[in-house]
Parts: structure tokens; sequence; C-alpha cells
């Protein structure tokens, strides 16, 4: 009888979990495959809402917590952890052995799962490669990690020309599309007035999504940015403001502290959920007049659903962009005046009928049927793709 193909595939905060949830389900569903889940980082932090039980909660099994513990917001216990997690990666991949290892991403939970499985001669296969952020730190980490894998999960046909750029075989680079965008089909019946009651906001006027990230390669940015946003959202007099969390980077202390402070002195329109789970973000993505902050969301999945997206400063500089987002430097008349744009019935139009540049959906079960059907013995050793010389 044949074995069932084993395919490990590591998730370490709400945000991954996210764009990674539709794919779990169908590998968890496949009778010919064994999902074996790692989760480790910001799921296993109750600062960061215990996000693991939201994985729970889909019936999906976790095979192994990985602990990476962040102690504070600094450089050096980003490291640390980093650290910690090839140790936890180290044990946690040695007992499951699996036959192919999936990331996403550019954060250092994933470095630290790629270089335990370069060491173990485990094939990686890789998501949401060949992309360009050159506000984060994370830009040096998503490189790094294409030239670990062997097979590359690329959300638009730039960015697999760069992957192929940076030395790998054409053959194994697959333009899918963003996985994420493969959830928000599924919220269509989820209704405005079951989105307002869930987010603790009123029905009767529109809300505001927000989410800013510490900007890891330019930290001096962080203060001024995240200024520059609240007193340009203290100015929203007709609509609900919803914060979602920082995510556990260097710096996120600061933002934190400064967004708490703001909700906690405007209790009657504003709202903060450390977490909001991948089902209420996507559905208060739908419904929401617009998206405000630096997250990728703003830039991959608000599009998709036709949500106008104010991105402020640099985190996201060098992705692809669809027409229905404004660009913003982090100054408060310059985020006043994205934000009064945004909110034309002009623009609002633009927004709906726009051609999102990481496609409408389908990703989740193209790199399935790939990840299933590989011959898995091809993938290694890895050789140098050299361009053609022109």
């Amino acid at each position: 009888m044949k074995s069932r193909r084993r395919i490990a595939v590591v998730t370490g905060s709400r945000a991954d979990y996210g764009l990674l949830r539709a794919l779990i389900k169908i590998l968890h569903a496949d009778t010919s495959v064994e999902l074996q889940l790692l989760v480790c980082g910001m799921h296993l932090m109750p600062r960061f809402g215990s996000t693991w039980k939201d994985i729970e909660a889909d019936g999906i099994p976790i095979a192994i917590r990985v602990e990476l513990s962040v102690q504070d917001d600094s450089p050096v216990s980003a490291a640390k952890a980093t650290g910690q997690g090839i140790i936890g990666f180290s044990d946690a991949l040695s007992s499951l052995k699996p036959d192919v290892l999936v990331l996403i991403g550019d954060r250092y939970e994933m470095l630290a799962a790629a270089t335990v499985a370069t060491l173990f001669n485990l094939p990686i296969a890789h998501i949401h490669g060949g992309e360009v952020t050159t506000g984060a730190f994370d830009d040096a980490i998503r490189h790094s990690l294409t030239k670990m894998a062997s097979l590359h999960f690329v959300a638009a046909e730039p960015y697999r020309r760069r992957v192929i750029q940076l030395g790998e075989d054409p053959s194994r680079v697959f333009t899918v599309g963003a996985p994420g965008l493969d959830q928000l089909p599924k919220h269509d019946a989820l209704d405005r007035a079951a989105v307002t009651h869930e987010l603790g906001v009123s029905g009767d006027h529109g809300f505001l999504l927000v989410t800013l990230h510490p900007t890891t390669a330019q930290p001096e940015s962080d203060a001024p940015t995240t200024e520059a946003m609240l007193r340009s959202l203290d100015r929203v007099k007709d609509r609900d403001i919803v914060f979602t969390g920082v995510n556990a980077d260097p710096g996120y202390s600061l933002i934190d502290k400064a967004i708490r402070e703001f909700v906690s002195a405007r209790p009657n329109h504003v709202r903060l959920f450390v977490s909001l789970g991948s089902q209420r973000y996507f559905a208060a993505l739908r419904y929401a007049d617009a998206v405000i902050g630096n997250s990728s969301s703003g830039i991959i999945e608000a599009p998709a659903v036709g949500t106008p997206s104010i991105n402020i400063g640099e985190r996201q500089t060098g992705r692809l962009r669809a027409a229905s987002v404004i660009d913003c430097e982090p100054d408060v008349e310059a985020i006043t005046a994205a934000l009064r744009t945004a909110l034309t019935p002009e623009f609002r139009e633009r927004a709906r009928k726009n051609e999102p540049p990481y496609g409408r959906g389908g990703a989740s079960a193209r790199i399935a049927k790939i990840l299933r059907e590989v011959v898995l013995d091809t993938l290694l050793p890895k050789r140098f793709y050299d361009l053609p010389d022109r």
C-alpha cells in the first residue's frame, strides 16, 4: 500500500495562517496526504491573542508547537527567538520526518525552519517569493528563503521572473496567485449587519480598518509615522475606526502603546482587536470603507474585494500596486488628503472596478496539486540556474 505523502506546513502568526488557511484545509482533507502542522511564534503568545485556538477551532490538528519566546521588541530578542526556533524546529522535523516543508513569506520564524530543513536535506516549498519590500528587513529573509527552497509558488509573473533571476530553475517556479485571496469568497454570506455586530461598531455609518506594523529597515520612522496616522485619524468624526494588533517585529511596543492610548481615549467609536481571526478579518476587509496602514493586506487582499487602501510610508515599497491603492507619506496632511480621496464616490467606484495584480483566487488548489504530484526525489540537490546570455 502506497504511503501518504507527509507535507509539513509552518505557521507563525494570525496573518500567515489567514493566507495559508485554504491550503491547510485542502491538505487536511486529502486522503493521500498526511498534513503536519507546525505552529510557532505569535500563535503561542497570550499577548498576541493565543491564536493557536483559532486553528483548533477550524478542526485542524496541530502536530507540534515550536516555542520562540520573544521577550521584548528588541533586535536582540528577535535574533534569540530565531536561534530558539532553530533548536525547536530541529527537534520537530527530526520527529515528524516530513517529505516536504511548506513555508510562506518572509519572517524570522520561517528563516529558522528553513535553516533546519536545509541542513536536513529536506525539500522546501516557498510561497510569496520574488517580492520586494524595501522598507523592512523581511526583504533579505524572503530572498534567503528563495535560495533555500526547491519549489516556488509566486503571486504574479514579475515575481516569477525575479525568482528565476535569483538562480532558480524556471521549471520549479509557478505563478499561482496569492493564496490569501482564497479566503475572500467564503465570507459573502456575512452581511454588513453581522460584521458590524462582530466588531462592536455602529451599523449606521461606515468604519475604517487600520493596521500599522514596524518598519524594520527604518526603525527611526515608526514614531513619526504612528503619530501622523493617529493625528489624521483623530480628525475622523463620521466613521468608526477598527484597529488590528501590531505584529511581533522589533519595535512593535512603541506602536502598540500609542494605539492603545488612542483607543482608550475614544471608547465610543474606536475599537482594538489583538486578533480578529481569519473569518472576521476578511469580512471586515470586505465591508470597510477603507483600509489604512502599512500591512500587505492593503496591497494584496483589499484590492481583490474592491476596498480602497491607503498605504503609509515605505514598508511595502516594491510590491505591485492595484489602482485602488493610494500611497502617501507619513505626514498628517498627506494621510488626511489620501483618506479624503479614498472615500469619494469616484474613487470607491474605481476600487470596485480595479483589476487586482495578484489574481482572483484558486492559488491554494494549484499549490496543493503540485505538492501532491511533484517528484520529490528530483528536487535535491539544487542547481544554480544561469540566465541565458543575451
